[in-house]
């Protein structure tokens, strides 16, 4: 059978520690951090902050697993390279379908956020021509792209420090009574659900090990590059949260459509507001170029390996990348944005998300001991917490998502069972 560690699937390694944190930073610090406090407020009320916490912590615990498999497998891949070699074929297979199919969801999401906040009314067109130029530019190689990531990181953290700026002037954060304590408990799934939301705006840490074939160093590059975007990310989270939370109160939070810029409005500063709609809208991006990259590549990886059709797996001698599985994740995203409703596109991108790293976890488990394994807590409550996080969703998101994983597992099963 042929791997994705072959010849074929082997591009140049360019990434430095920055770069593949920028990576890492860029994909958190997305369309997330500006529309999913909201809902997650909605659950977890005033309990918003500990939903943060219970995010921050898995993720936390799945970059510990990550970057030490990432480290003994530096391909392309990620959990679906982890799964296949520590758990088995059908376990690699299925975070490999769960990464694909959520995070398809996930771009045509980001897309149509972008294109929301740049020209509301014509949301489709724009967001297809948002996802053919990206597509574009990562054709072009993982040098020109990085460079546009770096500077979208650096924009969207200067519009969330501003944000940031504004509230704290307006004296409200000063004011904490005005939260009126925590509140009454909203309930396990509740704050659960709330904390499956969140972590979806957090994970795109992990998109480095996915380009770990790419990463120059990995053993030392990829674990400092996903502590260094994870902590920086989770600081901003939780001010950023919390501070939407004190400033709007409970109530205006859950029924805000676009809560950063009601939070200038409120901190007296109106003046702002174009400024934080073009950083949501370069967040969108930035998060939506690195989502493009990671998903092509684990699509090329399940195609070296004929779980997809093969010539997926090609690489451009010229530019070190999978275009043809580039030019194949673009399609079906713009077709997804063409026909598809994706009011539910976030939550139902969670729970692939999750189950990816719950794979991730258990495959962690598998290190031996002079494998540089993590400590067994780390993948334990990694694994335990994807679970929870996951089947705290909405029901109907987690019925959908159990009925794709099915249907991936019974595609598994006919190419190995009837195909064969």
């Amino acid at each position: 059978m042929a791997t994705s560690s072959g010849p074929q699937a082997r591009p140049a390694r360019t990434l430095g520690t920055v770069d593949a944190a920028a990576i890492g930073a860029a994909a958190m610090l997305g369309a997330g951090v500006f529309s999913v406090f909201a809902p997650a407020a909605l659950g977890a009320g005033a309990w918003l902050p500990v939903a943060v916490l219970i995010a921050g912590l898995v993720a936390y615990c799945n970059a510990i697993s990550s970057a030490r498999l990432a480290a003994r497998h530096p391909e392309n891949g990620g959990t679906y390279i982890y799964g296949r070699e520590r758990l088995g074929d059908l376990w690699g297979y299925l975070a490999g379908w769960s990464f694909v199919v959520g995070k398809i969801a996930s771009c045509g999401a980001m897309a149509l956020t972008f294109a929301a906040y740049a020209l509301p009314g014509w949301e489709k067109p724009v967001a297809v021509a948002a996802v053919v130029v990206l597509a574009a530019v990562n054709y072009r190689g993982l040098r020109r792209s990085t460079l546009v990531v770096k500077v979208l990181v650096l924009l969207v953290l200067g519009v969330l420090v501003a944000v940031f700026v504004a509230m704290l002037m307006s004296g409200r954060l000063a004011a904490v009574a005005e939260v009126d304590g925590l509140g009454p408990w909203p309930g396990s799934f509740g704050v659960l659900g709330a904390a499956g939301m969140i972590f979806f705006a957090f994970a795109g840490y992990a998109r480095i090990a996915t380009l770990g074939g790419e990463v120059r160093d990995p053993q030392t590059t990829i674990p400092r590059a996903i502590t260094l975007s994870l902590g920086t990310v989770l600081v901003v989270y939780m001010l950023i949260g919390t501070g939407l939370l004190i400033v709007l109160g409970r109530e205006r939070l859950t029924t805000s459509e676009a809560p950063m810029v009601d939070a200038v409005v409120v901190a007296g500063f109106p003046a702002m507001v174009p400024i934080v709609v073009a950083g949501a809208a370069l967040a969108s991006l930035g998060a939506l170029m690195p989502l493009l990259m990671g998903i092509s590549r684990t699509t090329a990886a399940m195609a070296a390996d004929g779980h997809l059709p093969r010539p997926l797996a090609a690489v451009s001698e010229r530019h070190g990348v999978p275009y043809r599985a580039e030019a194949a994740v673009a399609a079906v995203v713009v077709l997804l944005i063409l026909v598809a409703d994706l009011s539910g596109a976030i939550a139902f991108s969670a729970f692939g998300v999750l189950v990816y790293y719950a794979i991730t976890n258990a495959s962690a488990l598998r290190l031996g001991p002079d494998e540089n394994r993590p400590p067994l807590i780390a993948p334990v409550t990694g694994l335990v917490g994807c679970v929870v996080l996951a089947t705290s969703l909405p029901l109907p998101v987690v019925g959908a998502g159990v009925l794709v994983l099915g249907l991936g597992a019974g595609l598994w099963w006919l190419r190995h069972h009837v195909l064969a």
